[in-house]
């Protein structure tokens, strides 16, 4: 490489450090902004989760000192005077205030928390489906056999959170109507589901037997 070749890198290279330099000094304050926006935003999500944490922990106690209560209308009312501050506390505290509610016989109010829940679109489905299924389960008295079927109809979706309970209901409602083989043909899709819990089986078959369905062999060898 010639002297003249080296002289020109050298100057070019010196031009490239002098425009970084002037870049920098003109553009620097973006990644200086960038770095607090980071370390910022870190800091408001640790503030959130922790503001987060503290009311959670908050409703629990509040909840768990209302419960305490042994007198069932005073422990609807302290129910009733605690609030939640997210959509999810909401739900879980307005089915606790529904169940008290029912134990002190006041069945309206606790159906209408319960439907507060079942029809709020921002919950995830099971905490609305949970709500649906004790509502219906208030209105046994209430609601006539073919409404409280036509609901938990739709509860008993294939893969919908209750569904294996809202269909052991509907054969409840089967032995209801005088449908003795329509609520044993249900009882055996609970019994051979998959997803079945020990509890609901071990109920579904003692039904089946109880109205002289019979089980296939292998489905009582698992059990």
């Amino acid at each position: 490489m010639s002297d003249t070749d080296s002289f020109i890198d050298e100057v070019t290279e010196e031009v490239r450090r002098d425009r970084l330099f002037v870049m920098l000094k003109r553009y620097g304050w973006i990644g200086g902004l960038a770095v607090v926006l980071i370390v910022g935003g870190a800091a408001f999500n640790e503030y959130n989760k922790s503001k987060e944490l503290a009311a959670s922990q908050k409703l629990g106690d509040e909840m768990i000192a209302a419960l305490s209560s042994e007198d069932e209308s005073a422990r609807a009312a302290e129910l009733s005077a605690i609030s939640a501050e997210t959509p999810g506390g909401a739900a879980v505290l307005a089915m606790l205030q529904a169940g008290a509610l029912a134990e002190a016989d006041n069945l309206d109010e606790a159906v209408a928390r319960l439907q507060t829940v079942s029809l709020n679109a921002e919950l995830p489905l099971v905490y609305r489906h949970i709500a649906s299924f004790k509502a219906l389960g208030l209105q046994q008295d209430s609601l006539s056999s073919a409404d409280r079927r036509l609901q938990f109809e739709a509860l008993a979706q294939p893969g919908a959170p209750l569904a294996l309970l809202a269909t052991e209901q509907m054969a409840l409602l089967d032995i209801e109507d005088g449908d003795v083989n329509a609520a044993i043909d249900r009882l055996k899709t609970i019994v051979e589901d998959a997803g079945v819990t020990a509890d609901l089986k071990e109920r579904a078959t003692q039904v089946i037997v109880a109205l002289g369905g019979k089980l296939d062999e292998a489905v009582t060898s698992e059990g």
